[in-house]
C-alpha cells in the first residue's frame, strides 16, 4: 500500500467529509504536514476526491472470539467508509494499511470485488459449521461505492444461494436495492437488518454523518424493509453523552413507528486515533459542548477516553451509563420494541450444485 497523503494543501478542500486531518497512522515512522512552497496558485480550488483501489481477496470470512460480540464471523466487502462518520470505531483500522485514519479512511477506499467467489469456497469446506455471519460491523457495505463495485450484492448472492443466516448493520439506502434476495431470505428465518440511527437532527447528522442518509431517509428505509417482511432493529450507535443522548426516546419512538420491531444501543467509542479527531469535531462543531461531553465520556470509560475491556467497552460504567442503560430499557418496554429477536435458522443451510455439475440419477 502507498504512503499516507499529507494533510490539505493550500486549494484543496474536504467538503462533506467528516475529518479535516490527515495525521500518519500509528504505525508510521514519519509524520508529514502540508507546506506552502510559493508554488501552488491560489485560485486552484481542487476538493479531495474518493479513490478507490481494489484488492483481491485470499479470504472472505473473518473470524472473531470477542466474548461481548454476538457473532464469530463477518464478511468486510470494503475497507473504509466514504459515510465519513467522524466517530467511526473502525477508522484505526485503516493504519494497518498504512493509510491515515483520518481523510484517507473516508476518500482512500478498499473494494474487494470478488470476494464472492471466494467466500463460496469458504463455505464449501469439509469442516464449515454454519452460524449466523454478520455484515456491517466494521464498515458499511452499502456506503455510496457499492452502486458501482456491487460487493455486497455478490456475497448476498452467495449467501442466498447456500440459505446461509446473515445479519446485516447499515445506515445506506442502497439496501433497498437487494429485497430481491432479502426479502425470500428473511421470509425462511435467515435474514435480520439493524438501521443504525444516531440523530433526528438533520443538520446535527450532516455533521457527524456526512455522507450517510440523513435520519429521515433512514426511517423510510426501516419502512421498505419492514414492508417487505425484513425485521429490522433500530440502533442507537453511538449515543453520544452530552450531544445526541436526549434523543433516546424520540428515535426509539420514530422506528417502531417506521415498523421496527427490536432495538440496541452502544455508547460512543473513541479507540487510538478516533479520539484526536472526535475532538478535533467537537472544538469545530461543538465548542460549547466540548467539554461537557468529554467530561461524560471519560467518566463513562473509568476518567479514559475509551476503555477497551470486554464488557464494559460497548455500554460504559458510571452514574451516565447507568442512566442510559435505564431509559432504554423503559422505553423498549413501552414502546413493545424487543431487545433480543428469535434466533437466525441454520438448519436451511445446503451447498448448492456448483457450475457444471449434475445431480447424480441415483
Amino acid at each position: 500500500m502507498p504512503a499516507t497523503h499529507p494533510s490539505l494543501l493550500p486549494g484543496q478542500r474536504a467538503r462533506a467529509r467528516g475529518a479535516t486531518s490527515n495525521a500518519a497512522g500509528r504505525y508510521e515512522g514519519a509524520s508529514r504536514e502540508a507546506v506552502d512552497d510559493g508554488w501552488d496558485l491560489a485560485e486552484e480550488d481542487r476538493l479531495v476526491a474518493t479513490e478507490v483501489r481494489l484488492e483481491r481477496p485470499r479470504s472472505a470470512l473473518s473470524w472473531n472470539r470477542s466474548p461481548d460480540l454476538p457473532f464469530d464471523r463477518s464478511v468486510n466487502p470494503y475497507r473504509g467508509c466514504e459515510h465519513g462518520c467522524i466517530y467511526c470505531f473502525a477508522r484505526p483500522t485503516h493504519a494497518w494499511l498504512n493509510l491515515s485514519p483520518g481523510l484517507d479512511f473516508e476518500t482512500r477506499l478498499i473494494a474487494r470485488p470478488g470476494i464472492g467467489a471466494v467466500l463460496e469456497t469458504e463455505l464449501r469446506a469439509r469442516g464449515y459449521k454454519v452460524a449466523p455471519v454478520a455484515l456491517g460491523t466494521n464498515t458499511d457495505p452499502y456506503q455510496p461505492i457499492e452502486a458501482k463495485w456491487r460487493v455486497m450484492r455478490e456475497v448476498l448472492e452467495v449467501l442466498a444461494a447456500f440459505r446461509h443466516p446473515l445479519a446485516i448493520t447499515t445506515k445506506g439506502t442502497l439496501i433497498e436495492r437487494d429485497l430481491d434476495l432479502l426479502a425470500p431470505m428473511a421470509a425462511q428465518g435467515l435474514l435480520r437488518v439493524g438501521v443504525s440511527i444516531t440523530t433526528l437532527d438533520a443538520g446535527l447528522a450532516r455533521r457527524l454523518e456526512p455522507r450517510a442518509a440523513v435520519p429521515a431517509r433512514r426511517l423510510e428505509v426501516i419502512r421498505r424493509l419492514t414492508a417487505a417482511g425484513v425485521p429490522v432493529r433500530v440502533m442507537l450507535a453511538p449515543v453520544i453523552p452530552g450531544l445526541t443522548d436526549h434523543e433516546l426516546e424520540p428515535i426509539l419512538r420514530a422506528a417502531r413507528d417506521a415498523g421496527a420491531v427490536g432495538a440496541s444501543w452502544i455508547m460512543l467509542r473513541l479507540p487510538q486515533e478516533v479520539s484526536a479527531l472526535f475532538c478535533d469535531w467537537l472544538a469545530e462543531h461543538a465548542p460549547a459542548r466540548a467539554a461537557k461531553v468529554m467530561a461524560r465520556v471519560r467518566e463513562a470509560h473509568g476518567g479514559k477516553d475509551y476503555d477497551a475491556t470486554w464488557g464494559r467497552r460497548m455500554r460504559g460504567e458510571g452514574l451516565w451509563a447507568r442512566l442510559i442503560a435505564q431509559r432504554f430499557d423503559k422505553a423498549c418496554a413501552r414502546l413493545g420494541l424487543a431487545k433480543d429477536l428469535p434466533p437466525l435458522r441454520c438448519d436451511l443451510f445446503e451447498a448448492p450444485l456448483a457450475r457444471g455439475n449434475q445431480p447424480s440419477l441415483f
